[in-house]
């Protein structure tokens, strides 16, 4: 088992088939087959089901898959520690929903034009699922809602400011406690986002009767908030990218809607390319607190 034969195991992954990964690689589809069944052959079991011209991924497929990512992660980081400063390769970013709609696309975009060489990967989650992404290395670093508490495993820089705000329906009432909600859904991320959690918290002992919608898409919870199913937490942030969302806002205390985004990585183990991103965010953090 080699890193060839991993990236192209991985590759038949994420394309779903020979054909697809054979183009990306720029290889011929029989080479792509022999070099997973040499693959299969070295570990002594299948790594796919074959169902006619599906490939289906096994149990030992599953397991394999999370150790070739970490390996071709530290692979990647030994490259750029040995070759030099200069950004290149691949960088595995993992972001909240909200923080990729509103926040990344300004900062990825200058990134890319200044390290063309480096190919961002990004993944959305919630709070909880990058974090854990991170600390097992699927991840080289992540853009959260919280700062892992006691967590020397990981390294993190504050980032943008995000102010949460509970929305209803244009025709509800006023809300300003938590009796205002008083027989409404909460629809929200599933479990693990961090929003959900402070949402939780201002119910407080109201939460277990309330019926709760899990969605995993902000402009599917803004349209059905908007449709009067029920009340939600999100960043306001978001609320502008959804263009003629017809939702009303609500405040509530400050100690549930102030929150601040970090990134989070391991220390120690930083790529040319991860460190390049950090001094795009510091400029533009510079930036905005000059404007």
């Amino acid at each position: 088992m080699d890193l060839a034969e991993l990236r192209i195991f991985k590759a038949v992954v994420e394309e779903g088939g020979i054909a697809k990964a054979a183009r990306r690689l720029h290889r011929v589809p029989s080479n792509v087959t022999t070099r997973v069944k040499q693959l299969e052959s070295d570990l002594g079991t299948e790594l796919f089901f074959r169902d006619r011209k599906r490939l289906i991924l096994s149990p030992a497929g599953e397991r394999l898959l999370a150790y070739a990512e970490k390996l071709l992660g530290l692979a990647e980081e030994a490259r750029s520690a040995v070759s030099g400063s200069t950004p290149r390769g691949v960088l595995r970013l993992g972001a909240l929903e909200s923080t990729a709609a509103s926040r990344l696309p300004p900062v990825l975009a200058r990134y890319h034009r200044a390290y063309p060489d480096v190919r961002v990967e990004l993944k959305t989650g919630t709070n909880d699922a990058l974090t854990a992404a991170v600390l097992d290395r699927r991840l080289d670093a992540a853009f959260v809602a919280e700062a892992p508490a006691g967590q020397t495993d990981l390294a993190h820089m504050a980032l943008f400011a995000e102010r949460l705000m509970v929305i209803s329906s244009l025709e509800h009432r006023r809300i300003r406690r938590p009796a205002d909600v008083e027989g409404d859904s909460v629809i929200a991320f599933p479990d693990g986002c961090a929003y959900r959690r402070r949402l939780h918290r201002w119910l407080g002992d109201a939460i277990p009767a309330m019926r709760i919608l899990d969605l995993s898409s902000y402009h599917a919870i803004v349209a059905c908030v908007a449709s009067g199913t029920g009340i939600a937490l999100v960043p306001e942030s978001v609320l502008e990218t959804v263009q003629g969302a017809q939702v009303k806002r609500h405040r509530i205390p400050r100690e549930y809607t102030e929150v601040v985004t970090p990134l989070i990585w391991r220390p120690r183990e930083d790529s040319a390319a991860l460190m390049a991103l950090r001094e795009e965010l510091g400029r533009t953090m510079r930036v905005s607190a000059r404007s």
